[in-house]
């Protein structure tokens, strides 16, 4: 097996042949992360039917191993809905699993790391436009007022006037946060490869992480994985170079807006529509489309198993 790597037959649309079993969605197992608001539907169950026949397949080529498995995407696609049914899937099936969130690996809090976002975005942005000719205590003073609102971050706000000083601002501010997002900076990706590690190693009780919502609230606790045969990571960054060990990463692919609406409809963040969270859900749907040749699938938000030039006819369209 190689990792990471795209996976044939599945990029050909064959689909082996699995009937998905009924499933008690009140019962289900999900995710680890704490507070997460798990609301699974048949659009979630319909992708999972999708997705795991082609599992199944690869666990059997393999019956000794222990496999891990990403399901990544924007954040709020559904990510950990279909995780947690992929999970019931492989219980049916024989095989104990666990659903891991890699949310509960990034250094801070979601409040404070979005603050640390935000630092990391004007800190760059003040500083080109502090070395800009175009400087003025009076563009300093309006852009002090956009702040509140985070308005500095949202192009589509700037007043034709200062659109041309403004533009160096933001475009300093948006390549920090290139450089920040998804890298060690943010997330701690050397323990989640420590956790893989000693999962494929064949350790039986592993630390993880439970990442709550308040700094008081974070810790790790031993989990028994002795039984556990799959390790199914649900994370907007399971598929990010810096992850090692990931078998069989797969795409849940859609825009921005859709991602946005479910993140919304989820919940679980008071600022989900903010323009600083806007920015970095675009930021990141650059990272995952540059990342999708190595996807093992690519799930369309219809629930459509992608060949990757299909997928690339898609991101091609108006």
């Amino acid at each position: 097996m190689t990792e990471n790597s795209n996976m044939d037959p599945p990029h050909t649309g064959v689909r082996p042949e699995w009937t998905p079993p009924q499933i008690d969605v009140a019962s289900v197992k999900t995710g680890d992360m704490p507070g997460d608001k798990v609301r699974i539907n048949e659009s979630h169950i319909g992708k999972a039917s999708t997705i795991f026949p082609y599992l199944l397949q690869r666990l059997t080529e393999a019956p000794d191993d222990r496999v891990v498995v990403s399901v990544y995407g924007g954040s709020g696609v559904g990510k950990s809905e279909i995780a947690s049914v992929l999970g019931e899937y492989f219980r049916q099936q024989g095989f104990a699993s666990y659903v891991m969130s890699g949310d509960n690996y990034p250094y801070r809090i979601p409040q404070h790391n979005d603050l640390e976002r935000l630092s990391v975005y004007r800190n760059a942005a003040l500083s080109a436009l502090a070395r800009d000719a175009q400087f003025s205590n009076a563009r300093m003073k309006a852009l002090r007022q956009m702040w509140p609102e985070l308005k500095d971050m949202d192009p589509r706000t700037y007043p034709d006037d200062d659109a041309t000083w403004m533009t160096v601002y933001h475009d300093a501010g948006r390549q920090a946060l290139v450089e920040y997002l998804g890298t060690e900076r943010e997330t701690e990706f050397s323990m989640v490869n420590t956790i893989i590690e000693s999962f494929k190693a064949g350790q039986d009780r592993i630390n993880l992480k439970r990442m709550g919502r308040t700094a008081d609230d974070v810790r790790y606790e031993p989990v028994d994985l002795s039984d556990v045969r799959v390790l199914i990571i649900e994370w907007t960054h399971g598929n990010n170079p810096l992850l090692e060990g990931v078998d069989y990463p797969i795409f849940l692919f859609s825009t921005p807006a859709e991602t946005l609406a479910h993140r919304l409809a989820r919940g679980r963040d008071k600022n989900a529509d903010s323009p600083l969270i806007t920015l970095v859900l675009e930021i990141e749907q650059e990272k995952l489309v540059a990342q999708a040749d190595r996807a093992a699938l690519i799930i369309s938000k219809d629930g459509d198993v992608l060949p990757f030039a299909e997928f690339q006819r898609r991101l091609a369209e108006p």
